[in-house]
């Protein structure tokens, strides 16, 4: 009896934190690792598993995510036209779970690779969570340990269906296993206090990776405010749906 190898697929504990559209040939291991090792001073070690060369596991330092290039037939169906790509194959790459103090940096070596295959594909790269496209010239070159939240967490704002409101919001702070952060304020205003006062919220979250309660407050030195946390609540402003913690300064 013939046996029958297993579709290659991402890790199933999360969702891929980029898929990667490309045509033509998929790079080789050593190529990857050279260009990885040559931008970030690696050394990144690359291993395809035996019964399926299009997964490889990815790992530099401690930190480890899960490539598969590209990804099989069965499980991009009807996928390039939802992300209304031209591109003949579709990769993904998926960080490793760890504790969310940790999670900066495997997302920091996922968002690395992708960029890297973007390159060395001359493809598109597509992040789920932010739903950004990413084509090579469109990727920041950062040093190996400059981590910028703006990169990863971009703050968005839209108008408020409920009211004559405006809405600001971050999308990307569900890749570190946190809820999002919205604010609210009066439409026709400026938008620079509501941005800053997520990102700073932001950046404090990621870096204690501890989420806060509704009800519950956080001085933000930086900006000389404290922020209460007032509501829960969930929505889909990408047609994806996320939970969101609404927040105020009272101070």
């Amino acid at each position: 009896m013939r046996i029958r190898k297993k579709a290659p697929k991402p890790s199933a504990k999360r969702p891929p934190l980029y898929f990667v559209g490309y045509r033509g040939t998929t790079p080789a291991l050593d190529e990857l690792t050279a260009w990885y090792d040559q931008e970030y001073g690696g050394p990144l070690k690359l291993r395809s598993e035996a019964d399926a060369p299009e997964s490889w596991h990815a790992t530099h330092g401690p930190w480890t995510a899960h490539v598969v290039m590209p990804l099989p037939a069965t499980h991009t169906a009807g996928l390039k036209d939802t992300l209304a790509w031209e591109h003949d194959l579709i990769g993904a790459v998926t960080p490793s779970v760890v504790p969310p103090r940790d999670m900066p940096d495997v997302i920091l070596v996922a968002a690395r690779l992708a960029r890297g295959l973007t390159l060395l594909t001359q493809g598109t790269a597509f992040d789920l969570t932010t739903q950004q496209y990413l084509n090579p010239s469109d990727w920041r070159d950062r040093p190996l340990a400059h981590f910028v939240m703006a990169d990863h967490i971009p703050v968005l704002q839209a108008d408020d269906d409920g009211g004559d409101r405006s809405w600001c919001y971050t999308l990307g702070l569900s890749k570190f296993g946190l809820d999002e952060l919205e604010t609210f304020f009066p439409r026709g205003l400026p938008d620079t206090q509501a941005r800053q006062l997520l990102a700073e919220m932001g950046s404090e979250l990621v870096r204690t990776g501890q989420p806060l309660k509704v009800g519950s407050q956080l001085r933000l030195t930086l900006l000389g405010q404290t922020i209460k946390v007032e509501n829960y609540r969930t929505a889909a402003p990408a047609g994806r749906t996320f939970c969101f913690r609404e927040i105020r300064a009272i101070s």
